[in-house]
């Protein structure tokens, strides 16, 4: 993968990113360049998941129409008609379902998994998703969410903004991009360039929050 052509800075590492990144409630109308857009999914789907499943079903909502609509059902937040992409995070709890042929093939092709590890997924996948029941749905967040914040931090790498929304309502967005019943949406994240910086608001310290062994017996160093 290479940085597009027009862009004129250098790509932040990812300590970088990680500091600089904020959550932008303002967007420029300036369009992301289709290469750089590219890249920018090709860095989120390397994300890790359960058993590589990648149980993530991701929507690049570009429209103006369809931008208006999931804007109407994110109480109308404008992030996202400014934004001019929002990547809209869902899981799909069924997946894999039945053929693990994809997954397996492709294991093999790269060298990641030998036969004995591909013969092994065979059986675990299936048999740890059935034994998930009712929380395959609880996973396929998890997953989602952690491609999610591989696209905020590639994002913030290659000089563009996001903003993680958290507020909108599950069914409207689902009819908004077509989704399925049974999908499980994780998060909305508009993507594009920022129109206003926004400060560090800061964080409490370690105290507070971070903990060695047992909760209570704070990290303090």
């Amino acid at each position: 993968m290479t940085i597009a052509a027009d862009r004129a800075t250098t790509p932040l590492d990812v300590p970088s990113a990680i500091l600089k990144r904020r959550s932008i409630k303002s967007f420029k109308p300036d369009p992301i360049a289709p290469e750089l857009l590219r890249q920018l999914v090709e860095l989120t789907v390397a994300a890790p998941s359960s058993f590589n499943t990648q149980s993530w079903r991701i929507t690049l909502v570009q429209d103006e129409a369809q931008k208006q609509a999931l804007c109407a059902a994110s109480w109308n937040q404008p992030q996202i008609t400014q934004a001019p992409v929002t990547f809209v995070f869902a899981a799909d709890p069924h997946a894999p379902e039945g053929d693990l042929t994809p997954i397996i093939e492709q294991g093999l092709a790269s060298g990641a998994w030998n036969e004995g590890t591909a013969n092994y997924f065979r059986t675990a996948i299936p048999g740890f998703q059935q034994q998930l029941g009712d929380k395959r749905r609880e996973y396929g967040i998890k997953d989602a969410m952690i491609a999610a914040t591989h696209t905020a931090l590639a994002a913030e790498s290659l000089g563009l903004s996001t903003c993680y929304m958290n507020g909108w309502l599950e069914d409207q967005v689902k009819a908004v991009i077509g989704a399925p019943d049974e999908w499980a949406i994780a998060l909305l994240l508009p993507v594009g360039y920022a129109a206003e910086p926004r400060l560090n608001p800061g964080r409490l310290p370690f105290s507070a929050n971070v903990f060695v062994n047992r909760v209570g017996n704070s990290y303090d160093h």
